[in-house]
């Protein structure tokens, strides 16, 4: 047994053992569970995919004579503005009102990093204390107060594979997918995934410091849609639900190469987010979990043609197949292809790894527990008495 404390002072000392996921499946594999659990300290974890449920609260500043901005528009994607006086939130998906599909809230983001001025447009209805009621003007990251990239949901957990039965393309958040299953996509780092390693969420929780987009961020809580836990199946295999965490940091210090805005053909805008965890090695439970590999690791195999919220599963496959280039269902060898970057997964993991390595980044103890509702709710037609 470790505690969190103990293992920051190795890391202060310098004396911490620290491996990215990948490279703690191989040691385990080759030195088995009791002595990799003995000898690592740290794991660290890294995905790159397309988080739609992502966007970011900005602060204007004051303007002469003062503004309460009623609605708010940067570079024609309008942003929700029903905060106080010159906040408001831009969310990712959010699309250009004259580029539509092709420019969105994401690619706002990801302009202000990258350093450029987009175009802020204002409007007011005007009061006493706020007479001012339209404004226009250039606006770089570095003119606004705050920036907090906030995301509701990110990181889930282990999304399904998608495909498509009917015997017409189709167009979603997980790309084209081609008619009578001739493609598969997929959009998980799998044994690199930080919800993965952790499927039971012991050491992830609120207040837990991560790599964000290049910067510190933390857990702020749990995700929308938040679903962990771990489902056994009659055949021994064991599948991660669909756990997600709700992220905030400073917009100002990220990165463009870890925050970039993506175009769904036909779909809309996301937002490709860069994150990573370092999951301490508390014990021998802890590092099995962190130990299982690919093969090992499962996710839904999923009709997204169903036009039904309950999507009918089709089988269950493993990273490896998936990462293989191909499955098979029904007898038949589909392509698959990721939608996440396990380049990048990887590098998040490493750069995370070489942080904690030179002391630069402790770990953090949850302030609390997720307190997440397993049950889902449904939003269906209805009526309430008054």
């Amino acid at each position: 047994m470790k505690t969190i404390g103990e293992i920051n002072e190795k890391i202060k000392s310098g004396k911490a053992v620290v491996l990215t996921a990948e490279e703690v499946v191989a040691m385990a594999k080759e030195q088995g569970v009791k002595e990799t659990a003995k000898r690592v300290d740290v794991v660290t974890t890294g995905t790159f995919g397309p988080m739609c449920s992502s966007g970011a609260f900005l602060n204007f500043g004051h303007t002469e004579p003062p503004i309460r901005m009623a609605k708010v528009w940067l570079n024609d994607v309008p942003a929700c503005a029903g905060l106080a006086a010159v906040d408001a939130y831009v969310g990712g998906t959010e699309l250009s009102e004259t580029k539509g599909m092709t420019y969105g809230g994401a690619h706002v983001l990801e302009d202000l990093i990258s350093g450029k001025a987009v175009h802020l447009r204002a409007w007011s209805y005007g009061t006493d204390c706020y007479p001012r009621t339209e404004f226009e003007s250039d606006i770089k990251l570095e003119d606004m107060n705050q920036c907090l990239l906030f995301n509701p949901r990110n990181a889930y957990q282990n999304y399904s594979c998608a495909v498509n039965c009917t015997d017409k393309t189709i167009y979603t958040y997980m790309g084209t997918l081609l008619p009578n299953c001739r493609n598969a996509t997929y959009s998980t780092s799998g044994e690199l995934s930080p919800l993965l390693k952790d499927p039971d969420l012991r050491t992830i929780g609120i207040g837990t410091r991560i790599f964000l987009g290049g910067a510190d961020g933390y857990v702020a809580w749990e995700g929308t849609q938040c679903f962990p836990g771990v489902t056994e199946y009659e055949d021994g295999v064991k599948q991660a639900g669909g756990a997600t965490i709700a992220v905030m940091g400073d917009l100002k210090k990220m990165s463009p190469r870890y925050l970039r805005a993506a175009v769904m053909d036909k779909y809309g805008v996301s937002m490709f987010v860069g994150i990573g965890i370092p999951i301490p090695v508390l014990d021998e439970d802890l590092l099995a979990q962190l130990a299982v590999s690919n093969e090992n690791l499962y996710t839904d195999i999923t009709d997204y043609s169903a036009r039904s919220r309950n999507k009918p599963l089709l089988g269950r496959v493993s990273y490896a197949e998936l990462r293989s280039g191909e499955i098979e269902l029904n007898g038949k060898k589909i392509p698959t292809a990721p939608m996440s970057s396990l380049k990048v997964a990887r590098e998040i993991a490493g750069t995370l790894k070489a942080r904690v390595q030179n002391g630069t980044f402790l770990l953090t103890e949850p302030v609390a527990p997720f307190a997440c509702d397993t049950k889902k709710k449904v939003l269906d037609e209805r009526r309430y008495d008054v």
